[in-house]
């Protein structure tokens, strides 16, 4: 099987060119059939996001790229102005995303917080040690940016970090993406008891490694993937009931 998958990748590279947005590249997918619903709040949600994301204007996120393309600027291909449009609808007092990186989705989802709104970005690394990270230490003063450094996956969860979690309005799982740690934190949050019944947006679920993942969600989704990334955004209703 390995070496199937091989092949198919190597052919992939060959044959698939980046799009005409920049936000192109190739990754292993399939199609597949999957009965999940969305409920009717998420349909509103989504559909709210999807309007306000053409009028987000991320350009100040982008200046800060010195090399590549800009990838906040582009929409739909890539999801920071979907994420920038679900806060401003949503507008949650805590966001919580898992997997800070370069901090682009970072500020996206911190650009349209209330005043009193706070996001809290988990990773295993320190944003200052990332090749290309775009955050800089002015980003973090008076708190309403915070990086916090855990393993979400780990056996033992922090109270801290669980309650942090079950306070979130909006979570956005942006992390190794191989099937397994989207796996373990799914389980995790069976665990918890959430306040303020989250949106819950998954990153790449159209991904070979992701596709088992999404399709086994039974609360209430929706596959958002033309208005987010090209390689696949989710959506979940995580305390909702799917639509009758």
């Amino acid at each position: 099987m390995r070496r199937v998958t091989e092949l198919v990748r190597r052919l992939l590279d060959r044959t698939l060119v980046e799009s005409a947005s920049g936000a192109g590249g190739a990754q292993l997918s399939a199609i597949h059939a999957d009965v999940g619903q969305p409920s009717q709040r998420l349909l509103e949600i989504a559909a709210a996001a999807v309007a306000i994301a053409p009028s987000e204007d991320l350009s100040e996120i982008s200046a800060r790229i010195q090399t590549g393309p800009r990838w906040p600027d582009v929409w739909p291909g890539e999801h920071y102005k979907l994420l920038s449009g679900l806060v401003r609808t949503l507008r949650p007092q805590v966001v919580v995303e898992i997997g800070t990186y370069r901090g682009h989705s970072a500020l996206a989802l911190a650009r349209n917080l209330p005043p009193e709104g706070r996001l809290y970005t988990f990773d295993v690394i320190p944003s200052d040690r990332i090749p290309g990270n775009i955050l800089l230490p002015e980003d973090f003063r008076g708190g309403k940016l915070q990086q916090v450094i855990a393993d979400l996956t780990a056996p033992t969860t922090d109270p801290a970090h669980r309650a942090l979690l079950e306070s979130a309005g909006l979570i956005f799982v942006d992390a190794a993406n191989d099937g397994a740690m989207e796996a373990r934190v799914l389980d995790r949050f069976e665990s918890l008891r959430f306040a303020n019944d989250p949106i819950v947006v998954f990153d790449d679920i159209r991904v070979w490694n992701m596709l088992r993942i999404w399709r086994d969600v039974t609360r209430p989704k929706l596959d958002l993937t033309s208005f987010g990334h090209w390689s696949g955004t989710g959506l979940i209703d995580w305390n909702g009931a799917p639509r009758r």
